[in-house]
């Protein structure tokens, strides 16, 4: 008896849906698949910019970080204090009690609160007279009391809060959360900062990669239709520029086999790719035809004054570059407001114009991107590297104040309205649910799906992370 032996072979899922319904499913997994924004497990290396699949469910996509350069006083800002009335004019030192000594150790009379407070919204925020359209947003806001610092001093206050180490040379925040997800754009970087004009103490540093690839660090951004040097096209068509491109590509790949660091090259050629994508991107960025004059309105592009402009141009860029999938946003504070949030003395005059700068601009940003629906997976950061004493440096100024100051994030996963931790009753020092720097870090890569402990580099022997062997999420200020 002939018998007839048949082997079954099994059906893959993309045989499957080439074969069911005309092929149809075959088509849309195709052009999925054309797309890196699509489909990376974690782990797979399809270039150090993929997007990668999160630890765990994230509540955030992308972050904006305002950093209001100096410190701003947590006591004329978010931090009510009616004792600071009652004390006016008063030694610290026998009202307060023991005062660590401050920078320049000039440690003046109580200061009391040089603005008036008011309760918003449902929530009952605290919020002081120098942030009226802020203030509009109060239900928004998650705002953190307690926050401290490692440092007095701005250079290593500033690499601190951006690296989680007061020593140069370490990835910024910005790097590592490029590296733990990559970017879903693919013709911008995944970390710009957008430069008002004021680079922090400590320069660029603050923006870098580290000893992560290259390709992670911040990419600076000018507020204006020149954002990058030397973006245009230097070669006569595109073709020609693509033939050049190709050329370098393929002697950096014949070199591989030869070189110690493949991922440098890696790199290098990514950054390669990017840069010829961008002298499309970033034209096309800056070009806000397209927004409506109520728009620019509501950003304060048309305000009086300058700084306020530029601030606002800032706030709809970050925007803009959110909706591009850019992963890491930071704004630095225009230039031309004096110091900084640094205002040692003429305290009234210096944070006046700080809040006059940014206050339209952020209330704007949050309404925009709750308009668009953005909100909700764009997590807004706003902080200084530390805040300013409860007494006066000479007569009309404050000093730096690591102990005790306020963060607020909004967005992303937050819970709108909460408060946690608190200061004394001086606004001196956290004194409930005191935090550092590194469960802020923690806490924004929670958000962003990333369990800070497990992204890690090896580097010089030793696992490295954004939070070293620090970090306690905030949860309570998590929705």
């Amino acid at each position: 008896m002939h018998c007839n032996h048949f082997t079954h072979t099994p059906t893959s899922r993309r045989s499957m849906l080439r074969s069911c319904a005309m092929g149809f499913g075959g088509v849309a997994l195709s052009a999925l698949m054309q797309d890196k924004s699509f489909g990376a497990p974690r782990g797979a290396k399809l270039g150090p910019l993929a997007p990668i699949q999160p630890h765990f469910p994230a509540r955030a996509k992308n972050v904006i970080f305002l950093y209001m350069d100096g410190g701003p006083s947590q006591v004329d800002t978010f931090d009510y204090k009616p004792t600071l009335e009652k004390y006016h004019g008063q030694d610290p030192r026998e009202v307060i009690g023991r005062i660590t000594q401050t920078q320049f150790d000039n440690v003046g009379k109580i200061l009391k609160n040089q603005w008036e407070f008011k309760q918003h919204g449902e929530s009952g925020h605290w919020i002081s007279s120098l942030f009226p359209h802020l203030a509009q947003e109060a239900d928004e806001l998650a705002i953190v009391k307690s926050m401290t610092s490692n440092f007095s001093e701005h250079t290593s206050a500033n690499y601190f809060l951006h690296t989680g180490s007061g020593l140069q040379g370490r990835p910024s925040m910005g790097a590592w959360m490029g590296y733990g997800l990559g970017s879903e754009s693919q013709d911008l970087p995944g970390f710009v900062v957008l430069n008002g004009g004021l680079i922090p103490p400590g320069g660029l540093d603050c923006f870098g990669s580290g000893f992560l690839p290259a390709t992670y660090q911040g990419s600076i951004f000018l507020p204006n239709e020149h954002a990058i040097a030397n973006v245009k096209p230097t070669e006569a068509s595109p073709e020609l520029q693509r033939n050049k491109l190709d050329l370098i590509r393929d002697l950096d790949l014949g070199i591989l086999s030869e070189a110690e660091g493949e991922g440098q090259i890696d790199s290098a050629i990514e950054n390669y790719e990017t840069a010829f994508r961008m002298q499309s991107a970033v034209p096309e960025l800056m070009d806000l035809s397209g927004e409506s004059d109520a728009t620019k309105a509501m950003y304060g592009m048309n305000a009086d004054f300058k700084n306020t402009q530029t601030f606002g141009l800032q706030c709809l860029l970050a925007r803009r570059l959110v909706e591009r999938g850019v992963r890491f946003i930071e704004l630095t504070c225009p230039g031309g407001s004096g110091d900084r949030w640094d205002q040692h003395n003429n305290l009234v005059d210096g944070h006046g114009k700080n809040c006059q700068a940014v206050d339209q601009p952020i209330a704007g940003l949050i309404k925009d991107l709750r308009r668009l629906g953005m909100l909700d997976e764009t997590l807004i950061v706003w902080s200084g590297e530390f805040g300013r004493t409860p007494f006066a440096q000479g007569t009309n100024g404050r000093d730096h104040n690591p102990f005790g100051f306020t963060t607020w994030m909004a967005g992303g996963g937050v819970k709108g309205g909460s408060t946690v931790g608190m200061t004394d009753d001086f606004g001196y020092r956290a004194v409930e649910d005191v935090y550092e720097i590194h469960d802020l870090h923690a806490t924004m890569l929670h958000l962003l799906g990333i369990e800070h402990t497990q992204s890690t580099f090896r580097f010089s022997g030793r696992d490295m992370r954004l939070t070293d062997v620090h970090g306690h999420i905030m949860h309570e200020i998590i929705a």
